[in-house]
């Protein structure tokens, strides 16, 4: 049996969004110690830091809840976002590039991806609980949602937004938003050039099952998963979706001699497969020990550089960041380099050596040393800021103030409306948003609507997705019928 501070199943949250609240009895003297965790099931990245804050705030003696902002967007939209978005990157990360670029350029998404948001805003509200002491994102997309609802005075209790990412495009810092948690001095600083008023380094937030290891457990773990005593072993890693030139990389790193690769596939079942038919003998799909498995290795190569390059951090692996994915993948990299917690390997006549070089060379010490540094940092941590500013609140937040009338959803009490099923403006609105929002899931949450090329990337998009054959907000394919 669930306790009250457990979370809640994301799908049960999406309907009860949509159910009247009952009213709350105020509880006028007694401080708010509810916090409500904002992420969205886009790779695991965001998913994954949204569960530790979630554990540190639990055991602080804070209830928490947590919502997917995919299941509060309409008509199927955010199943919409997240399977385009995955396909983009499978199949034209190319067009993934140019509108990363576009949009930072533009300073965040356009006006479609607003539009889309709206219609997240009073879902949100109404599955937020009265006694709501503070919420925090870790997604772009949902600070762009609670910021508006802080802007508009619908929303009391101040929010957080954890900067998951060490490189920061401009959709993270959304107007509204009280307080910017980043991880690192470079993040920060990026955060701060894009406009957040206040922004706070409080170091990462990792699972504490990753930690540095000694040499009993690193034998063990190798042993457990099959893997050689001896040799030098680096962990390639590509997300939960297994997605970049993996192959690729895999291949290069057993051909040049430097180490033998262990490669995660995540839910990419078929990569797996194909690797191990190159030969490459550990190649594995989806992984619960992932603890154990950097124990085992020596280096972590990846392309992404989202949570799992913090989680080698942590357990004290040397990290470098090779043929990276487009996007959030190019500028975390650079990040990291600048912060110089990781490498970016930029020329693959250099694998060998700095590969090398991390695994036994001074280059890899350095590294070490950074990385733990991220942890011993001094202060206070994201989740002792986020437990501190609930139990400083003076009360639970006031009844919601009127829905401005420029919100398409307002009914005409001014409060939040009652729920109702989907309008044929929203459906509208879906199909019209449908190609722009796929590019719109990715790490930062781009738009196509901002960049000056929008039609010919939408045009491109639609081949690349196939949008005639399988159409994205979840209707019948070509030759099938729903009864």
């Amino acid at each position: 049996m669930p306790h009250l501070g457990s979370t809640v199943h994301l799908r049960a949250l999406a309907a009860a969004a949509l159910r009247p609240r009952p009213a709350r009895a105020p509880r006028p003297e007694t401080p708010a110690e509810r916090v409500v965790i904002v992420s969205a099931s886009i790779g695991a990245g965001h998913d994954g830091a949204a569960r530790e804050l979630e554990r540190r705030l639990t055991a602080a003696g804070v209830t928490v809840d947590r919502y997917d902002l995919l299941d509060l967007l309409p008509a199927r939209i955010g199943r919409a976002v997240r399977d385009g978005y995955h396909r983009m990157l499978v199949r034209a990360p190319w067009i993934y590039q140019r509108v990363y670029t576009s949009t930072e350029r533009a300073g965040g998404g356009g006006p479609l991806a607003r539009a889309l948001l709206r219609t997240a805003e009073n879902r949100m509200l109404a599955a937020l609980p009265a006694d709501t002491g503070a919420v925090v994102s870790t997604y772009p997309g949902a600070s762009r949602v609670l910021g508006r609802l802080r802007l508009t005075g619908r929303l009391r209790a101040p929010v957080f937004t954890y900067l998951t990412d060490f490189s920061v495009h401009p959709l993270w810092v959304a107007e509204g938003v009280d307080v910017h948690l980043a991880a690192h001095a470079v993040p920060a600083a990026q955060a701060r050039a894009l406009g957040a008023r206040d922004v706070r380094v409080g170091g990462p937030v990792v699972d504490p099952r990753f930690c540095p290891a000694d040499a009993a457990a690193r034998r063990a773990a190798r042993a457990r998963f099959g893997l050689p005593a001896a040799a030098p072993l680096a962990l390639l890693v590509a997300g939960s979706w297994g997605v970049g030139p993996v192959r690729q990389v895999a291949l290069e790193l057993r051909d040049c001699g430097a180490a033998v690769p262990v490669v995660v596939c995540g839910r990419n079942e078929a990569l797996a497969e194909r690797l191990r038919a190159d030969g490459i003998e550990h190649a594995y799909g989806w992984v619960d020990d992932m603890p154990g498995l950097m124990h085992a290795a020596d280096v972590l190569v990846q392309n992404a550089g989202g949570l799992t390059s913090l989680e080698a951090f942590a357990a004290g692996l040397p990290v470098a960041g090779y043929r990276c994915i487009p996007g959030h993948g190019l500028t975390n990299a650079a990040a990291l380099d600048a912060a110089g917690v990781a490498v970016w390997i930029r020329d693959p006549d250099r694998l060998k050596d700095l590969v090398g070089d991390l695994i036994d060379g001074p280059r890899g010490l350095l590294q070490r040393e950074a990385g733990h540094a991220l942890f011993a940092a001094p202060g206070a941590g994201p989740a002792d800021e986020i437990a501190r500013a609930c139990r400083t609140t003076a009360a639970p937040p006031a009844p919601r103030g009127p829905v401005l009338p420029s919100d398409p959803v307002a009914d005409a009490s001014g409060g939040a409306p009652a729920p109702r099923g989907p309008r044929p403006a929203v459906l509208r609105l879906a199909a019209g948003v449908a190609v722009a929002c796929t590019v719109w899931a990715g790490a930062v949450g781009t738009a196509v609507a901002t960049t000056g090329s929008g039609p010919e990337v939408i045009h491109a998009i639609g081949h690349t997705l196939d949008l005639d054959d399988e159409p994205l907000l979840g209707g019948p394919r070509r030759g099938e019928h729903h009864s």
